[in-house]
């Protein structure tokens, strides 16, 4: 799949459980926020979201996703073929999944859920990695971009900090030049998005800087109370 975009902005607009900001009206405003602003698209999370901002913006250009954990397993970002389907379903244009070579939730397997959403959907892919071999192996089995998004957050990179900006680099020289290569996670200014794009980056996505208000004011809130106790 070409990307739509050149050195574009994709918004996640998530909410942690618990927060008044979840609400399928309030994910939608600000989704269609973004959009109006310059965003090429937005990064949902759940099929309740995706089928809210596709109805509020039918012209969106949306990333789904699902999280959904397991005992079994650290892998929780559209981990099964369930969780593919009804991010399809709901209307998304693609289909975000974990595609690491972590072990998935009831013996599904990566390879197995790529050509399935590939044979039975037509369904796009965004292989969220956490490191070079991963990406490569994402797009060499049919996914269509492949994002930095789980860098740092794994495992085998829990001791590195995001964005994984020298990844670029070498993802770009070895994906294919028709495979998307974007950007996320740690990404908190303007200045490194830019050095995200200049690094290799066909794209960035940024979700707490911009929309993650639960997050962004209990920092506040946590540095001043540090600052005047």
């Amino acid at each position: 799949m070409t990307l739509p975009l050149g050195n574009g902005l994709i918004v996640s607009v998530q909410a942690p459980e618990g927060s008044p900001m979840r609400h399928p009206d309030v994910i939608a405003a600000m989704a269609e926020a973004s959009l109006r602003n310059g965003a090429l698209g937005v990064r949902l999370e759940s099929p309740e979201h995706i089928a809210a901002v596709r109805e509020r913006c039918p012209e969106a250009l949306i990333i789904g996703l699902w999280k959904r954990s397991w005992p079994e397993s650290s892998v929780y970002i559209t981990p099964r073929w369930h969780e593919v389907k009804a991010v399809w379903g709901a209307g998304a244009d693609v289909v975000a999944l974990d595609a690491t070579d972590r072990l998935r939730p009831q013996g599904e397997e990566l390879e197995r859920l790529v050509k399935r959403a590939k044979d039975d959907l037509g369904a796009p892919l965004m292989a969220d990695v956490d490191s070079i071999e991963n990406g490569l192996r994402a797009a060499s089995l049919g996914c269509d971009w492949v994002g930095t998004t789980l860098f740092g957050y794994t495992e085998t990179t829990q001791d590195s900090k995001p964005p994984g900006l020298h990844l670029l680099k070498p993802l770009r020289d070895g994906l294919p030049a028709q495979t998307g290569l974007i950007c996320e996670g740690g990404i908190a200014s303007p200045q490194t998005a830019r050095d995200a794009i200049s690094a290799g980056a066909d794209a960035v996505v940024v979700g707490t800087a911009i929309t993650g208000v639960d997050l962004q004011v209990a920092a506040y809130h946590r540095h001043i109370t540090r600052q005047t106790v």
